[in-house]
């Protein structure tokens, strides 16, 4: 919401915003759909557990089961020169993060310099700042931060998503949309992409495949994320062993643009080395 903008000149924007995402989200800086095969990696964070104990022989495990690129999240802190030695030593390209944007908003410039030394260009918080989730309101200011900082990254070449989890997909009293959608109406598409986490869009209630069109051209790195959906019971699960219809989205990620398919797991059954590896095996067996 920008400042001195009442309270009935908010609720107009939101409506017409609205209306417009009745027919998606508009286009956004990820690549159209153009027949190019999409790219696959690996969530660190799915290793953070053996990554605190060893991460050179654990980025080399990841490398051996054919990983080639990353996204840096849950690993033990360093300098940028330092990230960048390790995964080149171990032969992989870090292609996103997930940082703070906190961190963006008090030095800029030195988080850019940060992460274009360690190689990435996508940048995604893990989810919406803590002082901007109470109400409509504070999440109106959230995602005005978010804007902004998107626009200053897309002028240095760099590109901003946004981590769903499932209360993403919840409402806020008196309003009929979820957070989520209204992220993304009050965003502008080319500052603010959607760094869909499959698991929980479909935890969240929704169809991924079908949010994944609504999102085209607007989520080119998602996370993909299965889960065995039993009841309320919700377990994480390697990839094609839980109740994601991977075929779907898939089909969908082809007609949204979707660039790189990111596997993450938080937890599971097991070494996360065998799921990790479980998952590559499906994913790298895929028509992307």
């Amino acid at each position: 919401m920008k400042a001195g903008m009442t309270r009935r000149e908010m609720l107009g924007s939101l409506g017409l915003m609205a209306l417009a995402g009745k027919v998606g989200f508009g286009t956004g800086t990820a690549k159209a759909a153009d027949g190019k095969k999409a790219g696959i990696a690996l969530q660190l964070y799915t290793m953070r557990d053996p990554a605190k104990k060893d991460l050179a022989d654990t980025l080399k495990k990841c490398a051996d089961m054919g990983w080639k690129h990353v996204q840096w999240s849950g690993m033990p802190k360093m300098p940028a020169e330092e990230i960048r030695a390790a995964l080149d030593k171990a032969g992989l390209t870090c292609i996103a993060c997930h940082c703070g944007m906190e961190a963006f908003e008090k030095d800029f410039d030195a988080e850019v310099k940060f992460w274009k030394t360690v190689g990435n260009k996508d940048v995604a918080p893990g989810g919406m700042m803590g002082d901007c989730k109470a109400n409509l309101e504070a999440w109106m200011k959230g995602a005005a931060r978010l804007d902004a900082i998107g626009a200053k990254l897309r002028a240095v070449g760099m590109r901003l998503s946004y981590h769903n989890h499932a209360w993403e997909f919840e409402k806020f009293p008196g309003d009929d949309r979820t957070k989520e959608d209204i992220l993304m109406e009050s965003t502008k598409p080319e500052n603010l992409c959607a760094e869909l986490d499959i698991a929980w869009v479909l935890a969240g209630g929704v169809d991924p495949a079908a949010y994944v069109r609504k999102m085209k051209n607007r989520c080119p790195v998602v996370h993909a994320k299965d889960v065995k959906m039993e009841g309320s019971k919700k377990t994480l699960k390697p990839l094609g062993q839980g109740s994601v219809k991977w075929d779907e989205v898939f089909a969908a990620g082809k007609d949204a643009g979707i660039e790189w398919y990111v596997y993450e797991q938080d937890s599971g059954e097991g070494s996360p080395f065998d799921y990790c590896k479980a998952s590559y095996d499906f994913l790298s067996k895929q028509s992307l």
